[in-house]
């Protein structure tokens, strides 16, 4: 019945025009907006569809997956064949077992890839110098962007054989819509130099140009709808051998004992077309093929093999990239914001849907596929308060190059990958020598599993970052009786100046060549800057600062220390800092703390602040301006009543839907963004959907992945929600009087 409804809209959204076809869709299609788009009378009557009929096909996403487990595991077989090299032990010369790393980091479009690669580019060169001690620091390949803080971070210029070093290793994927994506990898500046491609199997490139080879025209529409191809697409029938490998580890095994990783960071720029369309739709697959897991039951006739299809807990995350909004002299697109606003309106319907969606509370597969999102969490990097980190008394903000804000933006991202990377490690990811020579007790460490990271973060989330470099001479030295707050003599570490220094706007740090501050503003700069004056004059009360819904309505946080292998964090310090934590984050209803040993020279912290970034200044701005520019009736959108009706629909106490509808259409117009004829490239694409899948009940038009009203329904909810959070207040109860003893007396 689904199959045939499908096949109906299909036929409904079919270019190939003739009048059946346009009276069965005036039949359905809702009276044409004052707004609608310039083209023929029926071409723009078949746009508008009922938004019932498109229902099935929204609900009910079609992704293919590998159902067969023998074939799963024997492609895992083969991938991970191809990421270690054939090991042997010497005693009784059998292959050494290999486990897949507990990481995972998929870069998609340009943005994506490039940061990806410059992650699994460090990573490579670090671990080399720590495996060949012989190498000098300058016969490392170029770092590139993150490079200085690397060096540092992985004490490079040292020869000390004890000195901390990063050795994980997680699987990198490379994706993008581009036919010479190998070409610009291999000619990459940063590895031109070195063997990196050669002997790094744990890095794969997922090379999609048989599905198409051009890109998404910075149309995120056209890439989520490619990706759908790709997706659908029987793996069989990719010319590619390798895609069937990827597609087993990424998606059929994801959360599975045969399939160790467990954490998958999703890397993009939300403003371009390629990345911004690419990731939701891959981690939506993956998402779909992890939680049919739930309700599958495991096969009885091998118990080897079944035992290895174990349902394990997994946790992703995008790391999104957002455009700059307020640079004067950037020369930003618009369609950048645009592009950002729809996926980040996308992403909060999808989490409104998974986390806050009770009106249906039917239990069931059914149920609970409906209501996938494409990850745990969504991290925000914003490209726009980057330019704050090469801020200089000569050079003002608005100075500041593009190329610049997002060099410091893809350390900052490089930055946090790793923090992330060494708090949930398992000990398998490390070399087996590390921790001896290291001198490290793993014993001490806290580390963060992927189902705290899973309880604990879930929707849009924002860093902050600093760290401190601990005086030689002392840091081996250092006891708890030592330990001085508020110490800026340089021999013992300031804690509250550390943590006041990861909430400031993003500032380059000379000492650690790290960048340092918050990773998306809470209110505009200025104001934020002068908040952050009187919280420091106030000797750090909260009071200026925690009135910002940012931190206010802040529902969980995490919090990563790291620490030299030789410093010990008194529980003073660690009391300071949960303190800090307590009064700038007062409605958290659940923290978490991991400790790292071993893994930096510095001391360092992170703090990842979970769901009230969505209330911030820069994520409201990027929604309302592609609500504007592609929903908006005409007379709502050259003008400010919108922008002030979306306020009134997140504060009020009530939402009112009607006043909602009566401004906006019932489906975005991709035609807004591009500055060609939409109806002209639609055909193309659908055209490419049939000739590779040729199974018209897996045919999707591109109107059936329209954003619909009822997306922006489900986005003010989940802002709604979000900006009424708090919890309440337990005081100490006791059934005890106050004067029993002196009536006793």
């Amino acid at each position: 019945m689904a199959s045939t409804e499908r096949n109906k809209q299909s036929k409904v959204a079919s270019t190939d025009i003739d009048k059946t076809t346009i009276e069965r869709s005036q039949a359905k299609a809702q009276p044409a907006a004052e707004d609608s788009l310039q083209m023929p009378e029926s071409l723009s009557e078949m746009l508008i569809v009922d938004p019932e009929s498109l229902a099935p096909a929204m609900k009910n996403p079609l992704y293919y997956t590998e159902k067969n487990l023998e074939r799963i595991l024997s492609n895992l077989d083969t991938m991970r064949s191809h990421i270690y090299p054939v090991s042997v032990n010497d005693d009784d010369d059998e292959p050494v077992a290999q486990i897949f790393p507990s990481v995972c980091i998929i870069g998609l479009g340009r943005c994506g890839s490039n940061i990806a690669l410059d992650v699994a580019t460090l990573v490579y060169n670090a671990r080399n110098y720590y495996l060949s001690q012989q190498e000098s620091a300058e016969q490392i390949a170029s770092e590139g962007t993150s490079g200085n803080w690397l060096r540092r971070h992985f004490s490079l210029n040292k020869s000390d054989s004890k000195s901390p070093v990063f050795l994980i290793e997680p699987i990198v994927m490379l994706g993008d819509l581009d036919k010479d994506i190998s070409g610009r990898i291999r000619y990459s500046a940063e590895i031109e130099n070195s063997d990196f491609l050669r002997q790094y199997k744990k890095m794969h490139v997922m090379d999609l140009s048989e599905v198409h080879a051009g890109g998404a025209g910075n149309a995120p529409i056209l890439g989520q709808y490619l990706a759908k191809i790709i997706l659908n697409k029987h793996t069989d029938n990719f010319t590619n051998e390798d895609w069937k490998f990827i597609h087993s580890y990424l998606i059929d095994s994801c959360g599975i004992k045969a399939n160790q990783s467990r954490l998958y960071f999703y890397v993009f720029s939300a403003g371009g077309g390629t990345g911004s369309g690419m990731a939701s739709e891959f981690g939506l697959a993956q998402q779909y093929a992890y939680m049919r897991k739930t309700f599958d039951v495991a096969p009885e006739d091998d118990v080897e093999r079944r035992d290895s299809f174990v349902f394990e807990p997994i946790f992703t995350s995008g790391i999104c990239v957002l455009p700059n909004i307020s640079s004067h002299s950037s020369g930003v697109s618009e369609a950048l914001h645009i592009n950002a606003g729809r996926l980040l309106c996308k992403y909060l319907s999808e989490e409104w849907d998974f986390s806050y969606n009770y009106s249906d509370e039917a239990e069931g597969e059914s149920s609970v596929m409906q209501r996938i999102r494409p990850w745990n969490a969504m991290m925000l990097i914003s490209n726009d308060i980057m330019r704050f980190a090469e801020e200089t008394e000569d050079q003002m903000t608005h100075d500041i190059d593009v190329n610049s804000m997002e060099k410091y933006a893809n350390q900052y991202i490089s930055q946090q990958i790793f923090n992330i990377l060494t708090a949930q490690a398992v000990t398998s990811d490390y070399d087996e020598n590390y921790f001896r020579k290291a001198g490290v007790n793993i014993g001490e460490t806290i580390r963060l599993d992927a189902n705290d990271l899973f309880m604990s973060l879930a929707g849009p989330v924002a860093v902050a970052y600093a760290e401190s470099v601990i005086p030689e001479t002392n840091a081996a030295s250092m006891t708890v009786d030592k330990f001085k707050l508020g110490d800026k003599s340089g021999t013992h570490l300031d804690i509250d100046d550390l943590f006041l220094r990861s909430v400031q706007l993003p500032h380059f740090n000379r000492q650690t060549q790290a960048v340092e501050g918050i990773s998306l503003l809470p209110v505009e700069a200025e104001r934020y800057r002068e908040a952050l004056k009187r919280y420091e004059d106030s000797g750090f009360d909260a009071k200026h600062l925690n009135d910002f819904h940012f931190f206010k309505n802040c529902s969980s946080i995490v919090s990563i220390v790291s620490l030299p292998k030789d410093y010990k964090l008194s529980y003073v310090a660690l009391n300071r800092l949960k303190t800090h934590l307590n009064n700038l984050y007062p409605n958290t209803t659940l923290k978490r703390f991991a400790l790292v040993i071993g893994a930096s020279p510095n001391l360092s912290l992170t703090t990842l602040v979970s769901k009230s970034p969505c209330l911030s200044d820069d994520f409201l701005t990027l929604i309302v301006s592609y609500i504007k520019r592609c929903f908006a009736k005409n007379e709502y959108r050259y003008d400010d009543t919108l922008d002030n009706a979306i306020i009134k629909f997140i504060t009020d106490d009530e939402f009112d839907e009607s006043r909602l509808e009566s401004m906006v259409n019932a489906f975005e117009n991709p035609a807004k963004i591009l500055d060609t004829n939409w109806f002209a490239i639609k055909p193309m694409y659908e055209k490419k959907y049939k000739e590779l899948i040729r199974d018209d009940a897996k045919f999707v038009s591109i109107n059936d992945i329209r954003l619909s009203a009822e997306n922006l329904k489900k986005a003010i909810k989940y802002l709604r929600e979000i900006y009424r959070h708090r919890i309440s207040r337990i005081k100490v109860l006791s059934l005890n009087e106050k004067n029993v003893s002196n009536r006793e007396q």
